[in-house]
């Protein structure tokens, strides 16, 4: 995404709106475009802050194995299985899937942090609805 031909094209199409800043995050590096007040309203390539932050690793989506409605905790237990900043083991359940009495457990694919629920409890979720998403252990 870092041809020269690209970086024109993307430019010109800021160009054309009132955006000020458009930063483009790819596995191969950041791409920022903007207008500075050296350009005037010209879009011009702009470095990557130096004063960054690292990357940190991808954050991973736990998706519905099942079509059902999606419980953060047991229906007989008030805690949610998966509690966003408390950290789990690969397999772990971060939820159910309730289909009638029926409850699959919905487990982590690897250890990491749950950073949070992207489904409301009780919600009704279809196959391969994101679920929760896990900050992996490093």
């Amino acid at each position: 995404m870092k041809s020269p031909e690209q970086v024109q094209e993307l430019a010109a199409w800021l160009a054309a709106t009132d955006i000020g800043l458009l930063e483009l995050r790819t596995p191969y590096g950041v791409l920022r475009l903007g207008r500075t007040a050296e350009s005037g309203n010209e879009v011009v390539p702009l470095d990557a802050d130096e004063d960054e932050p690292e990357e940190t690793a991808p954050v991973i989506t736990v998706v519905a194995p099942s079509l059902g409605a999606f419980l953060h905790a047991h229906p007989l237990h008030a805690a949610p299985l998966a509690r966003p900043g408390e950290r789990l083991a690969a397999g772990q359940p971060v939820g159910l899937i309730q289909i009638g009495p029926l409850l699959l457990p919905v487990n982590a694919s690897q250890a990491g942090t749950p950073v949070g629920h992207l489904v409301p409890d009780g919600q009704a979720v279809g196959f391969g609805t994101p679920l929760v998403e896990l900050q992996p252990d490093d």
